[in-house]
């Protein structure tokens, strides 16, 4: 049977386990180390798609749970798949919803997102909301088929099961989907990790099934497992070990993170992971836990942090992020982007857009998510020449220290 996707490793780091390689797609290839923009509902929210393709990007992710309800995965399938509807025609990536039961169930009302510090909210939807928390109670209902859950547009009732997942994942066209999993949050006792676990395992194996019954689809679009666990050695090993069993076409590490256990639970994961598929950090995008991830073997990463904080106001640069309304900025007649990275033609300077938050005009939003996405894609660029160069350790010493400096 053909592949839907095709994996080369092209260099290796000789002192850690970070790697350079090539995903090849019926829609394009990606070069990994690679970070892929999420656009939720078939967006990157207030950026177009090729001003996103001017910068280097080379994958999109967006989400099952989202375009379920709106506008529905048959509308999406009618415009020929999830590229041809929102007009990009690189690589896609489409999550299984499995998110969407953590952050509506478990995580819902608690200010737990990926990683457990954190008070950002799950892709796009803001489940923390006083209006959404009065409007609603726990929003998700897990049991041993899959999931119940209201919407959250509009309170009508829904099911996902693996089934269900991957049937509207072929709908929606992806070039690369995942298992419909469980994850669960950092602070849930061992007992409910296990009993989380051994469930994600069985919907793992149902969605294969699923997945494998369509000849078409499972031509097309490659479907990776997902490596769940928590932050339990033994239970992030046993689920490693379990999906990198099964004939999946390449591994997500899921699961919420409380900030110091991450680069362990990864490590454990991709010593067992098979070296000969790619492995996606999912939900993952500060730059610090980037390098953390490819110093670890990860090859793919995705997050909303870029364009969420860029349309807050937060904008990246080579020594932190700058909050760009803060006072001393708004006489700052310096270039935003000052290494050309997005703005090929040197306009905008941090007073322009300080003034166009200031001012709460839309386009602030688009610049700075516009920088934000730029930033990142030229990181994952460096990341890739210093592992070919044989000097990642160096380049990751150089880049945290001038990164995480007090810059406000």
């Amino acid at each position: 049977m053909k592949k839907p996707l095709q994996f080369e490793i092209v260099a290796k780091d000789t002192k850690s386990s970070a790697r350079v390689g090539r995903i090849e797609t019926p829609h394009g290839h990606i070069d990994t180390p690679n970070f892929t923009p999420v656009g939720t509902k078939a967006t990157i929210k207030s950026v177009l798609p090729k001003d996103v393709q001017d910068v280097g990007v080379q994958a999109v992710l967006a989400n099952t749970y989202h375009l379920f309800l709106q506008p529905g995965e048959e509308i999406v399938k009618g415009a020929g798949g999830l590229g041809s509807f929102m007009g990009w025609d690189g690589p896609t990536i489409t999550d299984s919803g499995g998110f969407q039961v953590f952050s509506l169930g478990t995580a819902f009302g608690k200010n737990i997102s990926k990683i457990s510090t954190d008070v950002v909210d799950a892709d796009g939807l803001d489940v923390f909301r006083e209006e959404t928390l009065t409007e609603h109670a726990k929003l998700a209902h897990i049991d041993e088929d899959g999931v119940t859950f209201t919407s959250h547009l509009d309170g009508s009732l829904h099911r996902f099961t693996p089934e269900r997942s991957i049937e509207i994942q072929h709908n929606i066209g992806a070039d690369i989907m995942f298992a419909f999993d469980e994850c669960t949050s950092p602070l849930a006792e061992y007992e409910y990790q296990k009993e989380a676990l051994d469930r994600t395992h069985r919907w793992a194996k149902r969605s294969l099934q699923s997945h494998m019954q369509n000849t078409l689809a499972s031509e097309k679009q490659a479907l990776f497992g997902v490596v769940q666990g928590g932050r339990y050695e033994e239970l992030r090993k046993e689920s490693a070990k379990t999906i990198s069993e099964m004939s999946f076409d390449g591994f997500g590490i899921g699961g919420s993170f409380e900030k110091e256990d991450m680069s362990t639970a990864v490590a454990w994961v991709n010593d067992i992971l098979p070296e000969e598929k790619p492995r996606h950090l999912l939900g993952i995008g500060e730059p610090v836990d980037i390098l953390m991830g490819v110093e670890n073997g990860c090859d793919l990463f995705d997050c909303v942090a870029p364009t969420r904080v860029g349309r807050h106001g937060v904008v990246y640069t080579e020594y932190g992020p700058i909050r760009i309304s803060n006072k001393k900025y708004t006489t700052d007649f310096t270039l935003l982007d000052e290494n050309g990275l997005w703005d090929f033609e040197q306009k905008y300077t941090k007073a322009y857009v300080a003034h166009l938050f200031r001012a709460d005009e839309m386009v602030a939003g688009t610049l700075a998510s516009i920088n934000n996405i730029a930033f990142i894609t030229k990181l994952m660029s460096d990341i890739r020449k210093s592992i070919q160069d044989g000097n990642f350790a160096i380049f990751k010493e150089s880049f945290l220290k001038k990164y995480y400096r007090k810059n406000v």
